[in-house]
């Protein structure tokens, strides 16, 4: 990528010049930058096991070390437990560059996730740090996890019509109250929207996740890219469905017709091309994964 693509961000319209700290946050980042993947990895902590939405696509029951996708994860790591593992990976494998928080559930419902940042924050002040979230949350904690040097967030985002949201989303809890249908698909893209023009207005870099539902939004996901894309996110990622849950019975997207949306999404908004569905304990560079090196150490 040139330095050019990456020297403005957009702001309510208008171009504004990133630093050169912001400017590592991409250049480094695998998520952010498709040559950072080949030479620089990442390091995702384990520390957020609940959960505040149900995905209808979403199964977080087992583990498996051949799998790749989000919710996995070999065990579930306090904060300290967390820290300590980047200290040996960081050891292990200098070229990590970018230490996020990924799940295995939503990352802003667990206060284990922001005692990591604090602890993250105090010891690593260069590594870059990154967080994955459904949104619900990210307008009330957004200034927390900027306090804490956040500068890289993904947020899925799987519909911006309510009416094709309800049928992704089988519940949301906000605030100790659970809701469902219409309603739960409302609340959630409010609050996803919000939480995302906040953060670009805080200057951080978002990336946006959409899962690619044959059936149920494919047709909506251009209309994703373009809302987004206005909004100043830096890049957009589309992510083929893995049949499971509710949504077992679906035929994923062939690869073709995953290029096909990419190309039609990048008339809106820079693509994510090499996503590798990483496990919510990744670490390594994309598509090599070595956190089983680590665990065995443990033993």
């Amino acid at each position: 990528m040139a330095d050019t693509e990456y020297r403005v961000a957009k702001v309510r319209g208008k171009e504004v010049p990133w630093d050169p700290e912001q400017m590592r946050r991409v250049r480094e980042h695998p998520c952010f930058s498709e040559g950072a993947c080949h030479a620089f990895g990442r390091c995702h902590l384990p520390v957020a096991p609940a959960c505040n939405i149900q995905c209808n696509y979403c199964i977080r029951d087992f583990d498996c070390v051949n799998e790749s996708r989000p919710g996995v994860t070999t065990r579930v790591l306090k904060p300290d437990e967390a820290v300590e593992m980047l200290r040996k990976a960081l050891e292990k494998f200098p070229y990590i560059k970018v230490v996020g928080i990924a799940g295995p559930g939503e990352p802003l419902a667990n206060e284990e996730t922001f005692e990591t940042l604090r602890l993250l924050h105090e010891e690593f002040p260069n590594v870059i740090k990154c967080i994955s979230t459904n949104g619900l949350l990210l307008p009330e904690k957004i200034d927390l996890i900027h306090k804490y040097d956040v500068g890289n967030i993904t947020v899925t985002l799987n519909a911006i019509d309510p009416a094709i949201g309800e049928k992704i989303y089988s519940w949301i809890n906000y605030h100790g109250r659970r809701y469902e249908g219409r309603k739960a698909a409302e609340i959630l893209l409010e609050n996803q929207l919000k939480g995302i023009e906040m953060a670009v207005e805080r200057r951080m870099f978002v990336k946006i996740n959409t899962v690619y539902i044959p059936g149920i939004n494919e047709d909506h996901i251009p209309e994703i890219a373009k809302k987004v894309g206005e909004m100043g996110v830096y890049n957009f990622n589309v992510i083929p469905l893995i049949p499971q849950y509710r949504f077992e019975h679906i035929a994923p997207p062939t690869m073709a017709m995953k290029r096909k949306m990419q190309d039609e999404c990048a008339k809106y908004v820079r693509q994510m091309r090499h996503c590798a569905r990483c496990r919510a304990d990744a670490i390594g560079k994309l598509g090599q994964d070595m956190q089983s090196c680590l665990y065995s150490e443990e033993k």
